[in-house]
């Protein structure tokens, strides 16, 4: 009998092409944070059952931009930088379940292909986007983290731009923000093979840091503009509000989740 290895496909007879390891994974990036406002029931059109809008503030957005090193536990793919570093740019909403607030991403573009299978793990819905944002430095013309600080973040995928910022940073703050701080509520979706049999897996999780470092936050506000495009809906979740905008540098762990219910999802194989 033939015994083939590896976390993720490609599985083969040494596990050295696996598209991802096996987790632990860890993640150190910095991270701007657009929150604002929009019409719930563009939320609540994004959230299948069993899930439900947040009893508090339930139109809130969090649009994030991410530039990330990432590794698993042995750490080697810090020192092969093509293998650890990616860049992606996510939206967050908040949602109910059996009366606990969950954050969850229902948009996320990255720019490497093991960031997507991680994603299809995680019950994140990745997509392949160009991403980029200014970089901080303590030399040259590139902002400090001090007040008045600006930053500039852009987003786009299949040629079209789907999301502008500029964050201008004013003052210290206690908090990241409050959209994507709660654990995530995520689904893992996987159609049937044959046609017509729905869903081969169908998977209400949730996830979260296993553990979790980061630096001063910093708050201030954001100009941010959405865009129409073709195959995508981001702009479906339009600004109506202003909240705030963040920078901060973290630390994460991923370590996996647990399933808090199966088989329930209205969504459809097709």
């Amino acid at each position: 009998m033939t015994t083939v290895h590896g976390y993720f496909h490609p599985k083969t007879a040494t596990g050295a092409s696996s598209l991802i390891p096996s987790p632990p994974w860890h993640y150190s990036g910095d991270l701007l944070t657009v929150e604002y406002r929009t019409d719930p029931a563009r939320v609540r059109e994004l959230l299948p059952e069993p899930l439900e809008l947040a009893e508090e503030d339930p139109g809130a957005v969090a649009l994030i931009w991410a530039d990330w090193q990432s590794c698993s536990g042995s750490q080697e793919e810090l020192l092969d930088p093509v293998r650890s570093q990616y860049k992606e740019a996510f939206a967050v909403v908040r949602c109910s379940f059996r009366g606990r607030t969950y954050s969850r991403c229902v948009y996320i573009w990255v720019d490497k292909d093991f960031a997507i299978a991680r994603g299809l793990h995680q019950g994140y819905p990745k997509k392949l986007g160009s991403i980029h944002q200014t970089r901080p430095h303590p030399y040259g013309p590139a902002p400090r983290i001090a007040a008045g600080a600006r930053f500039g973040a852009t987003l786009a995928a299949a040629d079209r731009r789907l999301a502008e910022a500029v964050v201008t940073l004013r003052e210290p703050s206690e908090t990241n923000g409050f959209v994507n701080g709660h654990p995530m509520a995520h689904h893992r979706w996987l159609p049937s093979i044959e046609k017509g049999k729905g869903l081969a897996l169908d998977e209400l999780i949730e996830t979260g840091a296993a553990s979790f470092e980061a630096g001063q936050a910093w708050v201030g506000e954001a100009e941010l503009s959405l865009f129409d495009a073709p195959t995508e809906e981001l702009a479906r979740l339009e600004v109506r509000e202003p909240i705030a905008a963040y920078y901060r540098q973290v630390g994460v762990v991923w370590d996996g989740g647990r399933l808090l219910e199966a088989g329930t999802s209205s969504a459809s194989a097709g």
